[in-house]
């Protein structure tokens, strides 16, 4: 696939049930999505409250035929650490399975990089479920190192 036709915007309301589909086509992603017809509310309450937060941006990426190809979601943390440093932290990173090692997620970190340097971030961060051998591999030949261990704690009544 072409990669020089992409755009790279700000998601809109109208793209959340887009957005979910790339997000439940995994085996993990199934498990805990719901992309249905209607899409829950909680999908366009948490967007818009992405949307109200000036430090989060959902960020799509569209072909030429404009039809939504990419997906991720960064979130600008300010720090005490590293002098008062700012991270990008980026999840929900998602290529439709059908053009995925077609240089779009390549091109979506890139310029992912891009807006975290805009920021005035000093680091981009994210983790990845151990189970998604490709991503990490993909991760790491971008230049993302594993300095760290991760850990989540899930709490009851969360969805």
């Amino acid at each position: 696939m072409d990669t020089q036709g992409l755009i790279f915007r700000a998601a809109t309301r109208e793209d959340v049930p887009a957005i979910v589909r790339l997000l439940a086509d995994d085996p993990l992603g199934a498990r805990r999505e719901q992309d249905s017809v209607p899409l829950p509310a909680d999908y366009y309450s948490a967007f818009e409250a992405i949307e109200r937060d000036p430090n989060n941006e959902l960020v799509v990426v569209e072909d030429a035929g404009h039809r939504i190809v990419g997906v991720l979601q960064m979130t600008f943390i300010p720090y005490l650490t590293y002098r008062g440093g700012w991270r990008a932290l980026i999840e929900g990173v998602r290529v439709a399975r059908d053009v995925r090692s077609s240089g779009i997620g390549r091109e979506l970190f890139v310029w992912a990089i891009e807006r975290a340097k805009d920021r005035g971030c000093h680091m981009v961060q994210l983790t990845s479920d151990k189970a998604r051998v490709d991503a990490i591999r993909f991760y790491e030949a971008l230049g993302f190192v594993a300095s760290h261990e991760g850990m989540k704690l899930h709490l009851a009544g969360g969805t």
